[in-house]
């Protein structure tokens, strides 16, 4: 396994070929990075399967280069979804459709669904162009982390994360950190109107004005398989505890306007909503690396992203 700091074009082509030649190679995107693989190659992405240790009827995401390439993935596409992939992409949000023939089962975990999404990173966009020159038509990443485990917003949590489940031949992009740092906003648009099965950057207020619809969160939870679903997930070694009373020796999140009590271990101060997502992750990671035990963690209030935050919160403390 190779990590790769400066990616030049050069790079971009030497991935390209690893995915087509059935590799994997993790990858920046604005929300986390992802381990990605040819998604019409059934060997390739079980090799996905096998080092995140993920069951094999939870989905993937397939990351496409544009919206131009979204009729070879998915058929039968309303009109509400094609304005919301017009007014999102490149951008954080995962759109589940109905699936194409080109779609198989080992992308979709057996549903007549999928997510298709184009990532809005400048080498994830160049990877995906280039793997298309090259024959490709998209790339199945999921986050690049342990099933059920913090997703990775750094190359080199990717690399901690990872190291011993990858091959010499995958290879490791380093984007530097991710901008936005919560996965992505997913979106059913199977019915006549919007699901959001995961909350992100782009939220039910944005959605329903680009649609004129009326979305909604409701969705059977045994029948529907999406990434991030699970009760619990997003969840570092330590026990994450939603509580505002902190004990020495524990590590704290919260707001920088929140004081931190004498003896506690504070792993991020954020200033605003989107530094809070930006930093929630790599500061799960950090408390595993100080060995720290429990985390208790005030999360933000209001809407929109800040409802993405809570979500991943209560996920993580539910392990």
């Amino acid at each position: 396994m190779e990590i790769i700091t400066n990616v030049t074009e050069g790079v971009i082509n030497k991935a390209a070929k690893a995915l087509k030649d059935a590799h994997l190679v993790a990858f920046p995107t604005e929300t986390v990075y992802g381990l990605g693989a040819d998604a019409t190659n059934e060997t390739a992405v079980g090799r996905i399967y096998s080092a995140k240790g993920r069951p094999t009827n939870h989905p993937v995401i397939v990351h496409i280069s544009s919206i131009k390439l979204l009729d070879k993935w998915a058929i039968e596409i309303p009109e509400y979804a094609i304005n919301l992939a017009s007014e999102f992409w490149p951008g954080p949000m995962t759109l589940i459709l109905k699936r194409s023939n080109l779609a198989e089962d080992f992308i979709t975990g057996g549903q007549d669904n999928v997510g298709l999404r184009v990532p809005n990173h400048s080498i994830a966009l160049a990877l995906l162009t280039e793997f298309e020159k090259l024959g490709g038509y998209g790339i199945a990443a999921p986050s690049a982390n342990r099933f059920g485990a913090v997703s990775p917003t750094t190359a080199k949590a990717v690399n901690r994360e990872l190291c011993n489940f990858l091959q010499i031949e995958d290879l490791i992009l380093d984007g530097g950190q991710c901008l936005v740092g919560v996965e992505s906003t997913i979106i059913d648009c199977v019915k006549d109107y919007p699901v959001v099965l995961r909350p992100g950057a782009v939220t039910i207020e944005m959605i329903e004005t680009i649609t004129s619809l009326q979305s909604s969160t409701k969705f059977n939870k045994n029948l529907t398989k999406a990434s991030g679903l699970l009760e619990s997930h997003y969840s570092p070694k330590a026990k994450v505890i939603i509580c505002a009373d902190v004990e020495p020796g524990e590590g704290f999140i919260a707001m920088s306007t929140t004081l931190t009590p004498d003896g506690v271990i504070r792993l991020a101060a954020p200033t605003d909503i989107e530094q809070y997502a930006r930093d929630l992750y790599s500061a799960f990671r950090d408390a595993d690396i100080k060995g720290i035990a429990s985390i208790k963690i005030v999360p933000p209030e209001g809407n929109g992203l800040a409802e993405a935050i809570r979500d991943r919160i209560l996920k993580a403390s539910s392990r």
